[in-house]
């Protein structure tokens, strides 16, 4: 029977007196008090927190782990704002259940994750006439832009302090910053040098209308792309502190000289003098050498969505070229053909690591001797025996059970439930390949034979998004990978996809369905990933990746996929499958392409388990006539009541 989640022992209860408090929360109190000490000082009633860095990084270093230092919450997305009486934080469905977990009664869990939401709150609970502070270099310019429209009028103030007040509170326990050495990515590796990169760059500030002279880079992938360098500052993503500004005759780098290594800084310097010459200039200098360059008769491009409000402020509006992305960004975004064929061997390797897994599981877990934690290790060890492998792309997401009802959950060596054959197990894992990163290609128990999964299997609708072809330039994907979900009155509080970095970030942003995001265009790769949570009890995702190609339609796209593991038989039934699904057709794709890699490792007892799990279903109208008339094609399947819902 669910609990309630008053009645939970997980989470915290602070109706109680005394509070319960589980032991994964962190005590607050002598944070905040310091905290406020601060705000006294500075004059304001009210600081907010985001949970990101100076470049606008979604996964950040523990030095920039400001909100988590604060609040005790560790979730990637998130925002807190503290007054002299009250602390609240707001986060998206993916983490409530986290943030009750981790949080103490000294904060608010608000579960609104609109900027204008947290602005409103704002509005009712600081008196007018006074100040609101914020970093702005933590900040972007729309997001800035953001909270300044919800609070025009009101008599409250924006106050931007540039002395980050939790780093104050933090002090000497602050995390130190890294040292590590920046190396160069191997042409072999990258398809394009950095100087045709550049070059591309610059023909794009030639071509636009209002014709730019420099381009500001300000995200960590943005300089770690355009100069085929890679660092290991924020843990899982293989980039480094670091800006750059472009200019139609100058380059310059701002990062920590001395970490760059010698081959690094022999690539940067081959062409000095000249315009393909990087001049390195220090990190923290490059406020100053922005305002300097702005002095002059020149028109600067930037990003306003990775742009902060502090570097902003410094160029002069009338040379500001402003758009949501910079050419860097949405030109990095689609992978050239080198890439393209990297990507795909890689997605072979690590079905490989995959496939190994999946057999584990199912010789270990009857026997009781798996847990989350020891599958999450085993999984990466696998991983990483891979050629080309750095590792894990993202801390491996392995839950089972309840714990599945988090998307973003990860298991610890101190608290880690044991895997069962009656429960649902969800694993979400991706790997760092040198070429590529290959992307989240095995999530949900995609064969472990469990009781429950046969039981849950009866009473399951399997629910098949497909989309044939997209007009170019179509953005709202989103809605049509819903609409299965929505028909029943269910829905995910997550995105439904997401760019592929080529060995860079787990998320490549402008890249995704939402409204917000770049139309999609022949090059890029993209993550689909419907799921569904059921609170204190399960969650379920397939997170496949695909390569936006042309369809035999020219003037259409359509997509390839590529993630090559397949998905739990036990948790399909066909008879909810529509005539133009794809799944034995996919089948044979994965047959073929990964079959060969596990005969030539020698794995028989591998080979034959992926020959038994891609057998075709019997059901002919399942063959598709063609893998790549695929255009997204994500399986849910969701516990409803009966089949009549």
């Amino acid at each position: 029977t669910k609990q309630s989640s008053s009645a939970r022992s997980d989470i915290r209860n602070c109706t109680t007196s005394p509070p319960f408090l589980p032991p994964t929360v962190t005590d607050t109190s002598a944070q905040l008090n310091a905290l406020r000490q601060r705000m006294q000082f500075y004059n304001i009633s009210a600081y907010i927190i985001p949970a990101t860095d100076a470049h606008m990084s979604e996964y950040i270093a523990e030095r920039d782990a400001r909100l988590a230092w604060i609040s005790g919450f560790t979730g990637s997305a998130g925002t807190g704002v503290v007054t002299t009486k009250k602390a609240a934080l707001w986060t998206d469905s993916r983490y409530w259940t986290q943030a009750e977990r981790q949080m103490d009664c000294n904060w608010e869990l608000q579960k609104i994750v609109w900027t204008d939401s947290i602005g409103e709150w704002l509005l009712q609970e600081i008196p007018a006439d006074e100040n609101i502070g914020l970093d702005p270099f933590l900040f972007s310019i729309d997001l800035w832009n953001s909270y300044a429209h919800v609070l025009q009028g009101s008599s409250r103030t924006l106050v931007p302090i540039e002395d980050n007040l939790v780093d104050l509170v933090w002090g000497s326990q602050r995390p130190p910053l890294p040292t590590s050495e920046i190396y160069l990515l191997p042409e072999t590796f990258t398809g394009s040098t950095w100087q045709e990169k550049v070059s591309g760059i610059r023909s794009q500030m030639e071509q636009h209308s209002r014709s730019p002279t420099a381009v500001l880079l300000s995200a960590l992938e943005e300089t770690a792309w355009l100069f085929n360098l890679r660092g290991d500052d924020i843990l899982y993503n293989p980039v480094f502190y670091s800006y750059a500004l472009l200019t139609t005759s100058d380059i310059s780098l701002f990062v920590d000289r001395n970490r760059l290594s010698a081959e690094a800084l022999q690539s940067l310097s081959a062409l000095c003098p000249g315009p393909l010459c990087v001049q390195v200039e220090e990190y923290n200098q490059v406020r100053a050498s922005v305002q300097a360059y702005a002095q002059g008769d020149v028109r600067v491009w930037i990003g306003t969505e990775y742009t902060t409000y502090g570097l902003y402020g410094v160029i002069p509006q009338d040379k500001l070229v402003e758009s949501s992305y910079s050419p860097v960004m949405t030109t990095k975004a689609v992978k050239n053909t080198k890439e393209q064929v990297l990507l795909k061997a890689a997605h072979v390797r690590d079905a490989v690591a995959m496939i190994q897994y999946l057999l584990w599981l199912e010789k270990n877990v009857p026997k009781g001797s798996v847990d989350e934690f020891s599958g999450a290790r085993y999984v990466d060890k696998l991983r990483r025996e891979k050629e080309h492998c750095r590792g894990a792309s993202f801390e491996t997401i392995s839950a089972s059970g309840l714990n599945a009802a988090l998307a973003h959950y990860s298991p610890s060596n101190v608290s880690s439930r044991k895997l069962s054959v009656d429960e649902m197990y969800l694993l979400d894992s991706g790997g760092q390949y040198l070429c590529v990163w290959p992307g989240l290609i095995f999530v949900l128990p995609r064969s472990v034979p469990t009781k429950t999964a046969l039981t849950m299997s009866r009473n399951r609708q399997t629910m098949v998004v497909t989309l044939s072809r997209l007009p170019p330039g179509w953005r709202v994907v989103e809605a049509f990978a819903r609409q299965a979900l929505w028909k029943v009155g269910l829905n995910y509080g997550h995105g439904t996809g997401h760019g592929i970095g080529n060995f860079l970030s787990v998320h490549e942003w402008p890249v995704g369905f939402q409204s917000n995001n770049v139309p999609l265009v022949k090059g890029m790769f993209t993550s689909i990933e419907p799921g569904y949570y059921q609170e204190g009890e399960f969650g379920i995702r397939i997170e496949d990746v695909a390569l936006v190609v042309e369809a035999q339609t020219k003037a259409y796209l359509t997509f390839e996929v590529v993630s090559l593991v397949p998905y739990d038989r036990n948790l399909i039934d066909i008879s909810f499958l529509s005539e133009d699904q794809y799944l034995n057709t996919y089948y044979e794709t994965i047959h073929q392409r990964v079959g060969p890699e596990l005969q030539r490792r020698q794995l028989e007892e591998e080979y034959e388990w992926l020959r038994r799990n891609t057998q075709p279903f019997s059901r002919g109208t399942l063959v598709a006539t063609s893998l790549g008339t695929l255009a997204i094609t994500s399986l849910v399947s969701t516990l409803l009541p009966d089949r009549q819902t």
